[in-house]
């Protein structure tokens, strides 16, 4: 039977101390794995947290979280753990500070998604982001319509941040609200403008079929020119 405070099981769980060196391959081999992982995750999932900070956070979660349930595990290999974390983490930010690329790869750059009131479909192609979330995302800042939108941006941390027309220059653009969205086809039934549900380009149209210049694709939907509602 175990006693408790049986101190050199407490601190070292009875392990010989050359494990150590164990340990801090292990946690370096975790860390590294869970940057990576949370990397390829994109912005979104860990959105209002960096990759490595939210690879900082789950790590030493976890290395304190385990000597306080089990008591095979020791608390001298935690704080091991919890010391080789530190030096990543120094490691790391002070080569993100000495270059750009590195940088880029762990934080991510702030893209841009919408220019003047059109998606930037490539550099949507590359984010991890349906387009029913971000539609979401600018209906939740009163945004109608693409037209009220001069330019909209996916930051490093998940966040959108979104820069509007003055409400004497909105222009005509592809409706976001459910109500009006869901009228798209690829029949144009009367004249008017008309923005491609797919980029978001807006152009007058004719009663026919037609095939976007911009995206190549071919559903349309009603363009509207209403002003933000503050």
């Amino acid at each position: 039977m175990k006693e408790i405070f049986e101190w050199e099981r407490l601190l070292f769980d009875n392990l010989p101390h050359n494990f150590f060196l164990e340990v801090l391959f292990r946690s370096t081999v975790m860390f590294i794995a869970l940057l990576i992982t949370l990397k390829f995750t994109g912005k979104r999932g860990v959105k209002q947290l960096s990759v490595f900070e939210t690879v900082i956070i789950i790590a030493l979660g976890s290395a304190a979280g385990d000597p306080m349930f089990y008591e095979d595990v020791g608390i001298i290999p935690a704080l091991v753990v919890f010391m080789c974390i530190l030096l990543l983490y120094r490691l790391i930010t002070w080569l993100t500070a000495k270059n750009k690329k590195i940088e880029e790869f762990l934080e991510g750059k702030t893209i841009s998604f919408i220019e003047d009131g059109e998606f930037s479909i490539e550099n949507f192609k590359k984010e991890s982001l349906a387009q029913d979330e971000f539609f979401t995302e600018l209906r939740i800042k009163s945004i109608a319509h693409l037209g009220q939108v001069k330019s909209a941006y996916i930051e490093t941390t998940g966040e959108i941040s979104v820069y509007y027309y003055p409400d004497e220059e909105v222009q005509y653009g592809l409706p976001i609200v459910p109500n009006l969205f869901v009228n798209k086809s690829k029949i144009i039934p009367t004249a008017g403008i008309y923005s491609c549900t797919n980029c978001g380009f807006t152009e007058e149209k004719n009663t026919e079929k037609d095939i976007c210049t911009v995206c190549k694709k071919d559903e349309w939907v009603k363009s509207i020119n209403t002003t933000r509602i503050k």
